[in-house]
């Protein structure tokens, strides 16, 4: 097997020369296969292409690939962002159309998200169009966006900031010891793949960064996440399909996903799945993992409009502590709605965007020190949550620090709840050997609940 060194494309790592030419060179050289070595050293660079067969890359201890934060330098491509199929700026590190991929080592990609993270903020509160001639190419390229849902980053503005790893219509895909860190958007972001292999991996966004989510696995299939560690400013491992009419239409599932072993600390939620859901979420298995200090642990979301059916999941053996709250099912989730009949109580008639949630188990799993309360269960009156499992499992609301109980989960349309126990409408479960400590009442049973023993 060839093997090359990144020096030897004439790279020069002192993290002040653009060595975007080297990769390039390098890329092109090994399209049919080789080892790639990156040695020590910081190699900054512009967005980064790789379409390769048989390819491994080597990032020695002390390689770190720092990525210039220019906005003129991402291109507009045409891939998926919040949801939506769309032209979008260019991926940081894209990998399209690749099979046979291995990168590994203890080495870093980074981001250099802090410009970008300002203007989205200054952006979300003071544009409400596109401004820059990038953003107004994208809303050129993008006919019909104003009416587009999001998921609050940035849609209406077309600053579609890009994702730090992106892989796309590839398989058999392995990112093994990295660090991936300060992403300008999502961090690692699988799409239309599969057989892929997460392992080892350290995800890390300063917790203020806005929508910088870890993990987020879009409409992919055979997808393994294991002994990670995921501390970000939003969700941390995330599976996604596709938002609304635009999702369905696509029709492209997330199945068979195995998450194991890992930690997610500080993020918005730990194991989430969606709120993009509109081709279906299946045959997911998360088991021992740790959510620490994150807003939610399991966490379920979704509402009208997103569409698609959440169907088979399991957690097993997950610990969650000092949440603000451990487990949520949601289907009345506020983010990115631009029609108020979203958040109706009343039933609605179920049309090719309505949600649905079912077979779900949830077991061995305990909480502790929750602040806002135990859990939020709450479905749709046409799409009750259905077949939903808690056993053996424990829950405890924390004595002092507490929060609003309103803080629980991002909804709309709803009362706040009339205690911090596990809150239920429009639900049917069974509840076998479940404790909930440190409330009045266990259950705050709403309307809509059939409840078996």
């Amino acid at each position: 097997m060839r093997e090359f060194t990144l020096r030897s494309f004439k790279a020069v790592g002192d993290g002040l020369n653009n060595d975007s030419e080297a990769f390039a060179k390098a890329f092109h050289a090994l399209a049919d296969g080789g080892v790639l070595r990156i040695e020590a050293g910081t190699y900054l660079t512009g967005p980064l292409h790789i379409r390769a067969k048989n390819l491994v890359v080597e990032m020695e201890r002390g390689a770190v690939i720092q990525f210039i934060d220019d906005e003129t330098l991402y291109r507009p491509v045409y891939s998926r962002w919040e949801g939506v199929n769309c032209y979008c700026m260019h991926p940081c590190l894209l990998i399209e159309q690749s099979d046979g991929l291995l990168i590994r080592g203890e080495g870093i990609l980074d981001g250099n998200g802090r410009r970008w993270w300002e203007a989205a903020n200054r952006k979300r509160n003071t544009q409400k169009g596109p401004v820059s001639p990038l953003e107004h190419e994208l809303a050129r390229l993008n006919p019909g966006y104003e009416s587009q849902s999001g998921g609050g980053g940035g849609r209406q503005s077309q600053f579609l900031r890009p994702p730090l790893v992106q892989i796309l219509h590839s398989n058999n895909v392995k990112l093994e010891g990295l660090t991936l860190q300060n992403s300008p958007f999502w961090t690692l972001h699988p799409l239309y793949s599969t057989n892929l292999v997460f392992m080892g991996l350290k995800v890390l966004n300063p917790k203020d960064a806005p929508n910088t989510d870890g993990i987020d696995v879009d409409s992919c299939r055979f997808v393994t996440i294991k002994d990670c560690l995921v501390d970000v400013g939003d969700d941390g491992i995330a599976l996604k399909s596709g938002s609304g009419s635009d999702g369905v239409a696509t029709n492209a599932p997330t199945t068979d996903i195995l998450i194991e072993d890992c930690t997610v600390k500080s993020a918005h939620g730990g194991a989430v799945i969606g709120s993009e859901t509109a081709a279906g979420i299946r045959d997911v298995r998360v088991r021992n993992c740790l959510f620490d200090g994150t807003d939610r642990g399991i966490s379920i979301k979704t509402r009208r409009g997103r569409g698609g059916v959440i169907s088979n999941l399991h957690f097993d053996s997950v610990r969650m502590r000092n949440n603000l709250c451990p487990l949520t099912l949601n289907m009345y989730y506020r983010c990115g709605s631009l029609d108020r009949e979203d958040f109706s109580l009343e039933k609605r008639e179920i049309t090719s965007t309505t949600p649905s949630i079912e077979r779900i188990v949830i077991e061995n799993c305990t909480s502790e020190d929750s602040t806002s309360s135990a859990a939020f269960i709450v479905g749709l009156p046409e799409s009750p949550i259905r077949d939903l499992v808690i056993r053996n499992c424990s829950f405890t609301v924390a004595k002092t620090g507490l929060t609003p109980v309103d803080e629980s989960e991002m909804y709309e349309g709803l009362s706040e709840p009339e205690g911090r126990g596990i809150r239920l409408r429009n639900v049917e479960l069974s509840v076998e050997n479940v404790q909930v400590k440190g409330v009045e009442s266990a259950l705050v049973v709403e309307d809509g609940v059939e409840l078996k023993s």
